[in-house]
């Protein structure tokens, strides 16, 4: 589990998500436990605190 630090970042990854890079170019969030995608990301960059796959 991601924890604060007080200083406005994270210490850790979230636990039970990751994320992947789609075909387009974008990223993609998805839950470890079902492999549900939940969500993309329209601005560039991936997401901060949520471990790549592969």
């Amino acid at each position: 589990m991601a924890k604060n630090t007080g200083r406005g970042t994270r210490q850790g990854s979230v636990t039970g998500r990751s994320q992947v890079k789609n075909s387009s170019g974008t990223w993609v969030k998805r839950d470890t436990s079902s492999g549900q995608f939940l969500a993309a990301k329209k601005s560039g960059g991936s997401f901060r605190g949520i471990r790549p796959e592969g």
